[in-house]
């Protein structure tokens, strides 16, 4: 008997027929007339299944998977499943009690349930955990969210930063040419020329002409101002480093805020792929891994805020005060600051006015689809380069790493150099340097010259990404608190020998405490730190610590 579409779904996979069948009955027996039941018999089977449902735009309410299955277990379908229904209720079943994979899938899944087989008569062992799980999953905000539409030039500046916005902010958009039939209907609808580009247009048909960052934060739906005036705790930066400060702050019973100026994710949240961070050995890119710290964040009571530029520090006394760009501030007891790096500018002639068409910091992955059977360069040696290379060498013709050192050896991870050896469409140019773009409305070539001989080569090229060096936004932290030669904050031990030292206290700074007492440093952007995913976010969980020995040293 065929599904009526439209109910909410329980998915449940087991790779034993008969009690994949068993299931369904049961569950249809009790829930048929409100859920949908749907089962699979694999892993794989059921991620495709909801695959096909997320893109028919129908609801699933539970997941309830077999743990030990072969190819993939229920725990790493569970894994997979949440980044296509993350407020679906997570269940367990196994045929005995195993308490370390309870406690696994509570670790990795968050899992809300576990079951044991057999679960007969299911009016006592099944049916109440599941009435259960089902009005929890009532109560959570699980409506779908209205796709945008954005019509743009493929060359214009502004059109690739609003899809790159929305790409890192997990907004779910469509992309339309201004020159498509759809583009130029939706801009004769919304009454637009060509000139003012981008159009975002909402499901309620409202329009947007080329919105700022905020407009569009605020259009979606996502929080772009603090809920209070005083917090326990204010993070400064999305990172790693600022969302595992605010996962341990608010899982800690601190009021936390996390105030991020474009995305959450920072640099790790571009990446295609992370294949060396603890707890991923298929690996993870940087968007699913800062999906799950932004929700895990949320999930323990800290307020994420974005599109909120930090330009000033205040300290008066015991409180510390964050001021915003649009002249609003926020207080808090202490602060953390995990503003991570930015990548460096190519100063070349061509590379300014190409910016946006053709050449681009950072992300490669709102841009990758253009980029098939074409020739990519890239400009950088370290894991960020490496990842994009991989990632783009899947669609593109060529794929040219320019690198200024001798090797990759220096500055890039030893698998990632594997991985490019063996991959036949890319190619490592070292000691080589861009010293000019060439083009007219989008980059069409790239003049290079080798730092060993000076013979400079101008070659074909459609795209150059950009990704080098490590520049610290914080100059908005002059004479507030100490910072090293290049702008990184100076913080603990390292503040002995720090010029220009003033430290009010008589306890020696914590290990992460800059030369402000109360104020904390967490990743990249911390003098001498280690540029590693894994590190940051130990040290926003470690910086929370010493929050909590500042806070408690205020108290007595």
């Amino acid at each position: 008997m065929a599904e009526t579409p439209g109910r909410p779904a329980i998915l449940t996979v087991d790779d034993d027929p008969s009690v994949s069948r068993s299931v369904a009955r049961d569950l249809r027996r009790r829930y048929g007339s409100e859920y949908r039941i749907v089962r699979a018999e694999s892993g794989t089977a059921a991620l495709e299944t909801l695959r096909e449902l997320k893109l028919r735009g129908e609801q699933v309410a539970v997941l309830l998977a077999d743990y030990r299955m072969p190819e993939m277990s229920g725990l790493e379908f569970l894994e997979s499943a949440m980044d296509l229904y993350p407020s679906a209720r997570r269940l367990l079943f196994t045929a005995y009690a195993d308490t370390g994979a309870a406690i696994e899938a509570i670790n990795v899944v968050d899992l809300d349930y576990y079951l044991l087989k057999p679960w007969d008569p299911p009016e006592e062992k099944l049916y109440p955990v599941l009435d259960g799980q089902l009005e929890a999953w009532a109560c959570t905000d699980h409506r779908p969210i209205t796709e945008l539409k954005v019509v743009g030039h493929r060359w214009s500046a502004r059109s690739s930063e609003v899809r790159e916005f929305l790409a890192r902010n997990q907004v779910p958009y469509r992309w339309f040419s201004s020159e498509s039939p759809e583009g130029r209907r939706l801009l004769s609808a919304a009454g637009v020329d060509g000139r003012n580009l981008p159009l975002v247009v909402a499901g309620d048909g409202d329009a947007l002409c080329a919105p700022s960052d905020v407009e569009l934060a605020q259009r979606v739906g996502m929080s772009t101002a603090p809920s209070e005036e005083f917090y326990d705790l204010v993070v400064v930066g999305g990172g790693p480093a600022g969302l595992g400060a605010a996962v341990y702050g608010a899982s800690e019973g601190l009021r936390t805020v996390l105030v991020e100026r474009h995305s959450t994710g920072g640099q790790a949240g571009q990446s295609s792929r992370i294949e060396n961070y603890l707890g991923f050995p298929d690996g993870v890119s940087g968007t699913q891994l800062t999906d799950r710290a932004r929700r895990q964040a949320g999930k323990f009571g800290a307020e994420v805020i974005t599109t909120s530029d930090v330009v000033e520090l205040d300290v008066v006394g015991s409180g510390r005060t964050v001021r915003f760009a649009d002249g609003t501030s926020v207080g808090a007891h202490t602060v953390i600051l995990a503003t991570g790096v930015a990548y460096r500018q190519l100063d070349a002639p061509g590379l300014d006015r190409l910016t946006g068409a053709g050449v681009y910091y950072g992300s490669a992955l709102t841009e990758a689809p253009n980029c098939a059977d074409l020739d990519v360069y890239i400009v950088g040696g370290a894991n960020s380069a490496g990842q994009a290379a991989v990632y783009l060498a899947r669609g593109a013709r060529s794929v040219t790493l320019l690198v200024r050192g001798e090797s990759l050896e220096a500055s890039m991870s030893y698998y990632l150099i594997q991985q490019l050896a063996q991959i036949d469409n890319v190619h490592v140019r070292a000691r080589t340097e861009v010293v000019e773009a060439h083009g007219g409305d989008h980059l069409e070539k790239l003049t290079l010259r080798d730092r060993g001989t000076g013979e400079e080569e101008t070659v074909p090229a459609d795209y150059l990404f950009v990704f080098i060096g490590a520049a610290p936004r914080t100059d908005w932290l002059d004479g507030v608190v100490v910072r090293d030669a290049h702008g990184f904050v100076v913080t603990g031990p390292d503040l002995d020998g720090a010029p220009r030292r003033e430290w009010p206290l008589d306890r020696p700074p914590f290990h992460l405490e800059s030369s402000v007492p109360g104020v904390f440093v967490a990743g990249d952007v911390r003098s001498e730190s280690a540029k590693r995913v894994a590190s940051a976010v130990g040290e926003g969980a470690m910086a929370v610590m010493f929050v909590h020995r500042y806070l408690a040293g205020l108290d007595s």
